[in-house]
């Protein structure tokens, strides 16, 4: 079983999408990823019928990640991790930055690495309190991808980016919500009504209003010399001479991902 990202419709337009994986604290697979781009694609595609959308993981967390045991059959060849990047993850991700039904994030437990990107692509983020953030990824030997560092930087803010790669480090629900990345941190028994009544108190609101609020806000966010072309910038970064998904092969890389599927401590 490699997970799923399940959907239910719920009264009132409001869209229920869940990230199911069992045993590995709802961990993205490559499969999962797949299925968040045909779920959004397919939200997008019904217009006002879906007025509001509520993204949650299923049991105590959110998202611990990506699903680290597949890594090993792909990550290790430059080819395949830029697929893997550029085409499963961005596109899961993609999908969700380009829908304009509103997106509520109902965070609870950890929230680490694809759970922070997942997170970013929402418009209201509400968490419980004993929920944690950061993506850790240092400490398996590899960056975080360029358009996902991208999303990240400008959700988290890039003091916070760069001390969740470069440190390693976590954070509370409490310390996201003083940096401005959670909406609302309420109870963590609290925290499944409190999402819901968001999504309620959306969808009970114009529709077509909220879509076009969400099309402002994403025209806000690219330079006005290139409406609805993606950034220059960030294409130079990903298609660079310097390949950023060279470090496939490198030593390091092995080492990060070896050192966690064998629960040990990885020596760099």
């Amino acid at each position: 079983m490699s997970g799923e990202v399940w959907v239910r419709d719920g009264e009132h337009g409001v869209v229920y999408v869940t990230l199911r994986h069992a045993g590995r604290l709802n961990a993205m697979s490559r499969a999962m990823w797949r299925q968040l781009r045909a779920v959004f694609e397919d939200i997008q595609g019904r217009g006002t019928a879906v007025r509001c959308v509520l993204v949650a993981g299923e049991g105590d967390a959110f998202c611990a990640g990506g699903d680290i045991s597949e890594y090993p059959g792909f990550r290790f060849d430059a080819a395949a991790l830029r697929d893997f990047h550029e085409n499963d993850v961005w596109g899961g991700l993609n999908a969700m930055l380009e829908c304009d039904a509103p997106i509520v994030a109902q965070i609870s437990g950890a929230c680490m690495g694809a759970g922070v990107e997942i997170a970013s692509c929402c418009d209201i983020r509400i968490a419980g309190s004993s929920a944690r953030f950061g993506a850790p990824i240092a400490k398996l030997g590899f960056p975080m991808a360029p358009r996902e560092a991208q999303l990240v930087a400008a959700a988290v803010g890039d003091t916070v980016a760069r001390q969740m790669l470069l440190e390693a480090a976590t954070f509370s629900a409490a310390d996201m919500h003083a940096r401005g990345f959670l909406s609302r941190v309420v109870p963590d028994d609290a925290v499944t009504a409190e999402a819901l009544a968001s999504a309620l108190r959306v969808a009970a609101l114009a529709p077509e209003a909220a879509r076009m609020n969400k099309q402002t806000f994403r025209a806000l966010k690219q330079p006005v010399a290139l409406d609805l072309i993606e950034p220059i910038a960030i294409n130079n970064v990903v298609n660079a001479t310097s390949d950023p998904y060279a470090y496939a092969s490198s030593a390091e890389h092995r080492e990060g991902i070896a050192a966690f599927l064998e629960k040990r401590k990885p020596v760099f």
